[in-house]
């Protein structure tokens, strides 16, 4: 079965809405982002989350401080990288919150003829040896993530490490994507959003969705 995770969720309706879908995991963004929330938004809101549902805080190249901070004020659960960091700095960041740890590689976005990641080459190196999940996402120029740009799932490179899909999922392609690839977990943010917030309809889908196709 596929786990879900929706990602970027900022407001106490967005985490309401989670609470009654139950995805199995939510994300926290802590990087520059028009979902970002601070430290101390994300506690209260961590404080209205389901003990069902595991928190994700996603970081681009942040202090080991910081993330341990979040960890010990149990506010995030794991964490989801997608900046420069590399197996030393997860070998760090283990030590101090003993947290897993997601690995986020970027591939060729659908349509766009960008460069591939210098992450993506392979996925048997110092990434995957330090991270405990992969995901993959859209190359996107400028963009460490959350773009909601898809790119060729031809291009998912093998690997024995468990994976999240993300990139521009949604109700319409999320099936597809599960059957095709059969990934750890798909995570969705913009998928899951109207006019650029989360909306509890879409949310509530793309479960049932997920849940289907296990």
């Amino acid at each position: 079965m596929s786990l879900i995770k929706i990602c970027g969720l900022s407001r106490l309706e967005d985490i309401e809405a989670a609470n009654a879908c139950l995805p199995d995991f939510i994300g926290f963004v802590f990087a520059e982002s028009r979902r970002r929330v601070t430290a101390g938004q994300a506690a209260v809101l961590k404080e209205r989350l389901s003990p069902r549902i595991k928190a994700v805080g996603v970081f681009v190249n942040a202090p080991l401080e910081e993330v341990r901070a979040l960890r010990e004020g149990g506010v995030i659960d794991m964490a989801q990288l997608h900046g420069d960091e590399d197996e030393e700095y997860m070998r760090r960041l283990k030590d101090v919150c003993h947290i897993p740890i997601i690995k986020a590689l970027r591939l060729g976005a659908s349509g766009q003829s960008g460069p591939p990641s210098p992450q993506a080459g392979g996925t048997d190196g110092e990434l995957a040896r330090g991270a405990d999940y992969l995901l993959f996402d859209a190359f996107t120029e400028g963009e460490r993530g959350g773009s909601g740009n898809s790119f060729d799932w031809s291009l998912t490179p093998p690997t024995a490490k468990p994976f999240f899909l993300a990139g521009g999922l949604g109700a319409g392609n999320l099936a597809e994507a599960i059957r095709r690839l059969r990934p750890y977990g798909v995570d969705l943010s913009s998928g899951a959003e109207i006019d650029g917030r989360k909306d509890f309809g879409l949310m509530s889908r793309l479960v049932e969705i997920a849940r289907r196709e296990a």
